[in-house]
């Protein structure tokens, strides 16, 4: 009987074993694509940075701008 119960208990850790390994490689996999989207994000902040300075440019030379900044 209690190698019976020794057996249950070591298949239920093999089965928590390799849950714990699957979440482990689902998490890896999340945090490369957080970082890529991260990353994709901060150049797209940089090209609207950009177009912003320019369209203020425009406006200034413009005389469309109310306030000077």
């Amino acid at each position: 009987m209690a190698q019976e119960v020794d057996n249950v208990v070591l298949v239920m850790l093999r089965k928590i074993d390799e849950r714990t390994d699957r979440m482990s490689s689902d998490l890896q996999d999340l945090k490369t694509r957080v970082t890529s989207i991260e990353e994709g994000l901060a150049g797209v902040n940089r090209r609207l940075d950009r177009l912003d300075n320019r369209v203020e440019r425009i406006e200034r030379r413009l005389e469309l701008t109310d306030v000077e900044h």
